[in-house]
């Protein structure tokens, strides 16, 4: 039997893409590699939102090379966002890649698996599930993004928004139930424009409502949310939906209104706070994480130190913070000067860093003896893990099998990064 080896980086829509094409792959008869030298097929699922992902993404492709010249029956395919609509210029410059699609495009794959010979089915998401469903599963809502930020390469790459029916949401929602997940994570560059495209325009609440009836399920989830689409009917559905969890990721990017209006979020540092204060008010427990850029162009200290001032204000449970890198064919690529040198950026970056490890150690040390309800995803170490409503992940013992159970546990020690119980 023919084996397949898939290496995945990037956001958590990559990692959904990539199980459906694994599940795909074994209806077509392959079965995993334990690693890529084992492989007859190795599919790249890529990100070149940074730098620094592009560049793991052409050392794969040239270390690639190397192997399928010693290997040449080895079939590579590439997908995710370095795959533009220049198929033909990656053709040359990769002529070891055996097919480029597009991030979420599965004709192109299923293209290549009719010229194998192969009787394919024609849509990757329609196949039957197994046994091997996660606890907390992956489902993709929407696909693209139609907002156009001024530093983000995605819209380019993934195309304008398009959403998947709510029957056909339901319908995988309640196939993975019966096999055994107890949590879904709902995904989509910008979740809450869900349903604008569709006839009927239902919208995120809508659909919300719809899977909080799945018997079974347990918790929903969904990421990740902008700003100035999170509508109060949201908030206020999100309050009241027993399984969707008290956890919402809202992307600030940077506390400076100049910066915002250059990156074209479509908001300000004030109606962000009041946005905060809403979802607080009507959610009282919420635990609140956001994205944070730092060394945008012409980026000040001045400015920075409003981004660091607004993190201190609202205390964030999660931040992750990265420094800006430019991105050929964005807008901001065209219009503003990568100005700010790299060692600002990884001093603001570390300082940004160091600010949020003080602030979520205070917050999560108020959950020290406290009782709180983990779904277990797994075990590791001897320990089980899991993530309590909140989305914190926690660490306890038990002899017993508690894979895929809720368990109300006491917290007896923490840290800016997990708890024990």
């Amino acid at each position: 039997m023919p084996k397949y080896y898939i290496w995945t980086i990037g956001c958590q829509m990559n990692k959904a893409e990539s199980q459906h094409v694994a599940k795909y792959l074994e209806f077509l008869g392959y079965e995993a590699a334990i690693g890529l030298h084992v492989a007859d097929l190795v599919m790249l699922n890529t990100c070149v939102v940074r730098q620094s992902a592009e560049g793991k993404v052409l050392g794969m492709l040239g270390y690639l090379k190397g192997v399928k010249r010693d290997k040449p029956d080895l079939s590579v395919i590439v997908t995710g966002c370095f795959v533009d609509s220049d198929v033909e210029r990656l053709k040359n410059n990769f002529p070891h890649v055996e097919l480029f699609f597009k991030p979420g495009d599965y004709e192109g794959l299923l293209s290549w698996a009719i010229k194998q010979g192969i009787d394919v089915p024609h849509d990757i998401t329609s196949l039957p599930l197994d046994k091997s469903v996660a606890v907390s599963a992956l489902v993709p809502i929407i696909q693209g993004c139609n907002n156009f930020c001024s530093y983000c390469i995605v819209p380019y790459r993934r195309g304008r928004e398009k959403s998947r029916p709510v029957e056909e949401v339901v319908c995988e929602v309640t196939e993975l139930v019966r096999w055994g997940t107890r949590e879904v994570i709902l995904l989509g560059q910008n979740v809450n424009s869900y349903g604008q495209d569709l006839p009927a325009r239902p919208d995120l609440s809508n659909l919300l409502a719809e899977i909080d009836d799945v018997d079974g399920l347990d918790r929903i989830r969904f990421l990740t949310s902008h700003p100035k689409d999170m509508s109060q009917q949201l908030i206020k559905t999100i309050a009241s939906l027993d399984k969707v969890c008290e956890h919402i990721n809202l992307p600030l990017q940077v506390g400076d209104d100049d910066l915002l209006k250059a990156m074209r979020r479509g908001y300000t540092v004030e109606q962000y706070r009041q946005l905060v204060g809403s979802i607080r008010t009507n959610i009282p427990d919420v635990a609140l994480s956001t994205d944070i850029i730092v060394g945008f162009p012409n980026e000040s200290e001045k400015q920075f130190d409003r981004t660091l001032a607004i993190l201190e204000d609202i205390r964030f449970d999660t931040v992750h913070v990265a420094a800006y890198s430019p991105r050929s064919g964005t807008i901001a690529s065209r219009e503003y000067e990568d100005n700010v040198s790299p060692n600002i950026k990884k001093e603001r970056l570390n300082r940004v860093e160091a600010a949020q490890t003080k602030i979520a150690g205070d917050i999560n040390s108020q959950l020290r003896s406290k009782i709180v309800e983990v779904l277990v995803e797994g075990s590791k170490e001897g320990k089980w893990y899991g993530r309590t409503r909140s989305n914190k992940l926690a660490f306890f013992k038990s002899s017993n099998d508690c894979l895929g159970r809720l368990i109300d546990v006491t917290i007896t020690k923490t840290s800016p990064w997990a708890l024990q119980a």
